[in-house]
């Protein structure tokens, strides 16, 4: 087998095995949407592994773009090899090693139940820095969700709202093991431009004139299955404690409820126990856990 760095004329045939294989990884980069687009590059650094009849075997494609640098960081967008060696990962991960000058760290997340992969990766220095899981809720009945006076909830407006909106994200997830990186308004209004958003799906709750609070409701397929999928579910700070984030997450299941979507789904950080105590209580259940594991780059002393 050799590896080589991912060219024009196997673009495609590098998506056909993502493809393939998404659902043995996080595919959270892995959707149609992301493929459709997808260019190595410096901010994509991608190689692929070739066995010896020039059939991709192996592929790894780092993401190192503006959010991800900022953050001293680099997460896998892929990460895999059928051959399930030891071997052929060690190759993978020199080759895209030769891109990470700037960044002190790259990541991945894998299934808990992964022991082959989890072993292999233990082998080559990476490290568990966290669980995550995947929560979902069945067609259940939920309470309408009811803010305090002086409270209101309005969709974000594209072009007006950005800066409001990474306010509450920034502040909400600064020490948010995972999040800590600030996002800026140009991918705010990406993900509101995102394919899988709900119209109107992106919503912020305002005290008088101030936001404070927000959640975005997507679309979400998995196993045949259509969710509501809730993320960027947050409030400032200072006004925790009101019961602002239970009515948030009661706008985001009724909010899909009324585009058709009886079901939910969403995901936690496993030690983030307040966050996990409030969505037992609404109902959801521990569909999936998986692991974050880290690669800590050696860096020369200056």
């Amino acid at each position: 087998m050799k590896i080589e760095a991912l060219k024009g004329e196997k673009i495609l045939n590098f998506i056909d095995y993502c493809k393939k294989y998404r659902r043995e990884v996080d595919d959270s980069y892995l959707y149609d949407e992301d493929l459709r687009e997808f260019q190595p590059n410096e901010e994509n650094p991608t190689y692929i592994l070739i066995n010896d009849e020039n059939i991709i075997v192996g592929a790894v494609s780092l993401i190192i773009d503006s959010y991800y640098k900022n953050g001293k960081r680099g997460r896998f967008r892929i990460f895999h090899t059928v051959l399930q060696k030891k071997e052929a990962y060690e190759l993978m991960l020199n080759a895209i090693l030769q891109h990470t000058d700037e960044i002190d760290k790259v990541f991945l997340f894998i299934k808990e139940e992964n022991d082959k992969t989890a072993t292999i990766l233990k082998s080559l220095n990476f490290y568990i820095e966290r669980y995550s899981f995947t929560l979902v809720r069945d067609s259940i009945d939920t309470c309408q969700p009811v803010f305090p006076q002086g409270f209101c909830i309005r969709e974000f407006q594209l072009g007006k709202d950005e800066d409001d909106w990474c306010e509450v994200r920034n502040e909400a997830f600064a020490k948010l093991a995972g999040s800590e990186t600030p996002k800026t308004p140009e991918m705010i209004r990406k993900m509101a431009k995102s394919e899988d958003l709900l119209e109107g799906g992106m919503r912020l709750l305002y005290h008088d004139k101030k936001a404070v609070g927000q959640v975005c409701i997507s679309k979400e397929f998995d196993n045949g299955t259509v969710y509501t999928f809730i993320s960027s579910l947050s409030v400032k700070p200072e006004y925790h404690g009101m019961g602002l984030g239970r009515n948030l997450l009661r706008e985001a299941i009724c909010y899909g409820k009324g585009k058709g979507i009886s079901k939910s789904m969403l995901t936690v950080n496993a030690e983030n126990d307040k966050a996990v105590e409030l969505y037992i209580k609404e109902g959801f259940k521990k569909a999936e856990t998986v692991v974050c594991y880290n690669y800590q780059l050696k860096k020369e002393e200056e």
